[in-house]
């Protein structure tokens, strides 16, 4: 078992953005208009012996300006989005 309860046998997708890319991925899935640090987005799908669980998606230059408002490490900040992603799949 990994983290979250996600076991070994699920794959998951993490993808890095810029704020123009995961504004207008905000816009079409969420119908918001502000910038997402972080997205999720569930699958489910099986594939061959692994099971897709879904992708989190990082804007990355909002990750490195949430760092630096708290005073965090860009990898830290990231790790945290990324856990974060990891709660939505899990529920």
């Amino acid at each position: 078992m990994l983290a979250r309860g996600i076991s070994l046998n699920n794959e998951i997708n993490v993808a890095f953005i810029g704020r123009i890319k995961m504004k207008t991925i905000v816009e079409k899935y969420k119908k918001e208009t502000d910038t997402l640090p972080v997205l999720t987005f569930k699958y489910n799908e099986q594939q061959e012996d692994k099971k897709m669980l879904g992708e989190i998606v990082i804007c990355y230059p909002y990750a490195v300006l949430l760092a630096a408002e708290r005073n965090k490490k860009v990898d830290d900040m990231i790790l945290r989005l990324i856990d974060h992603g990891l709660k939505n799949l899990s529920n």
